[in-house]
């Protein structure tokens, strides 16, 4: 279940299409979910994560948990000891995406049929594509799997993804709180400012970016900029 403050932070990042530089910014450089790349450019997505795994090159208990998934979300695919077998392809992607409602799929491992994913345009983020796919056999869990898994969908589940052209940024659980939702609100608004600097005022970007001088002079701003500014305690 989506929390009013959980939604009111996706609301805010697809509002203002804040990608997932801004957020990395906002949680201080870090959220990347490394190797993980757009199969199709031109999405924008920001979502709850439902996660999901597939093992030992099967993606048996893959199917049976997409059965459940939740309009809305972003399915994350989380791929352990499958050498470089695809967890997913076409069939699968079509089904979440266009049955299941899902906003995205994020495969932390490879998928196949990429040319009839791209041709339908769905939005995946992947490490990378392969014909070779899983098998679709019941294939048991180790114990000591067993514990990595519960101990990742510990991390994501809860989490909020942002996933664009130049990766996804994980906002963990644990960071969803009223000062980032503050903190993604004046990241937006530094932006204009920035601009405004550069393209307006033509300064260089060491003035703007790392003197700030806008700070210590708002006059140089329009109206708007100083307003939106004299809401944020700086």
């Amino acid at each position: 279940m989506t929390t009013e403050l959980e939604k009111a932070i996706i609301g805010t990042i697809e509002r203002n299409r804040i990608s997932s530089t801004e957020v990395a910014d906002v949680l201080n450089k870090t959220g990347l979910l490394r190797g993980i790349k757009p199969i199709n450019g031109g999405h924008f997505i920001a979502g709850k994560v439902m996660y999901t795994y597939a093992h030992d090159e099967s993606n048996f208990a893959l199917h049976r948990q997409i059965a459940d998934v939740i309009e809305g979300s972003i399915v994350f695919v989380d791929c352990f000891q499958c050498n470089e077998r695809a967890a997913l392809g076409h069939l699968v992607s079509k089904y979440l995406v266009l049955y299941r409602r899902a906003k995205g799929v994020v495969v932390n491992g490879y998928i196949r049929d990429v040319h009839r994913i791209r041709k339908d345009g769905f939005p995946i983020w992947a490490v990378g594509g392969t014909p070779i796919g899983c098998f679709n056999t019941d294939t048991e869990l180790t114990a000591s799997l067993n514990q990595e898994i519960e101990k990742r969908k510990k991390e994501f589940e809860g989490s909020v993804l942002v996933c664009d052209e130049s990766g996804c940024t994980l906002i963990g659980h644990q960071a969803i709180n009223e000062e980032l939702l503050k903190k993604l609100e004046f990241i937006e608004l530094q932006e204009d400012i920035w601009y405004f600097c550069i393209d307006t005022l033509k300064w260089d970007t060491f003035r703007t970016v790392c003197l700030k001088e806008y700070l210590k002079d708002p006059s140089v701003l329009p109206e708007t900029l100083r307003k939106r500014l004299n809401e944020f305690d700086l």
